[in-house]
């Protein structure tokens, strides 16, 4: 048995802060305004994760607003996102994830991107997948204001 998990996230840009993209910090930036370290990539898998395996949302395991997670590291995020769908039954397949960004040209940085996602997630780098691609001066995304990321899972039932 397999289920497919889809998951979506955006954030404003905060020149003031480090950019943290699939647990890789990315010096040239800009960083990401959010509460934890606003790591869109992995905000997005993990919510396909969660998805996948019918347990909500990545709100629903990490508020905003809750002080424990305030400057978070994403990874543990997806981390917690894993266990519990290992604790359901679920054992992640693949990972294909999009982010849409103007800058910085992430290119020079998908391959260390996708090692670090793959050892986060426990997985072979050849089951993670991440591509960039800019909004053509469209929307928030476009007009340099904001980074999104789209994430893809398949999970099998474990065992």
């Amino acid at each position: 048995m397999i289920r497919v998990g889809i998951g979506e996230d955006l954030h404003r840009v905060d020149d003031g802060r480090t950019l943290v993209l699939g647990g890789v910090i990315i010096e040239e930036g800009p960083g990401l305004a959010g509460h934890s370290d606003a790591d869109v990539l992995l905000h997005a898998i993990t919510d396909a994760v969660l998805g996948a395996a019918a347990l909500g949302d990545i709100g629903g395991y990490f508020p905003p607003g809750d002080p424990r997670y305030a400057h978070a590291d994403s990874a543990d995020f997806l981390r917690k996102a894993l266990a519990l769908a290992g604790e359901a039954g679920w054992q992640l397949v693949n990972v294909d994830a999009t982010v849409r960004t103007e800058r910085p040209k992430l290119a020079p940085y998908i391959a260390h991107i996708r090692e670090r996602v793959a050892e986060i997630a426990g997985v072979e780098v050849d089951a993670v997948s991440v591509k960039a691609k800019t909004a053509e001066g469209l929307d928030a995304v476009g007009r340099g204001e904001a980074m999104a990321a789209t994430a893809a899972v398949l999970l099998e039932r474990a065992g």
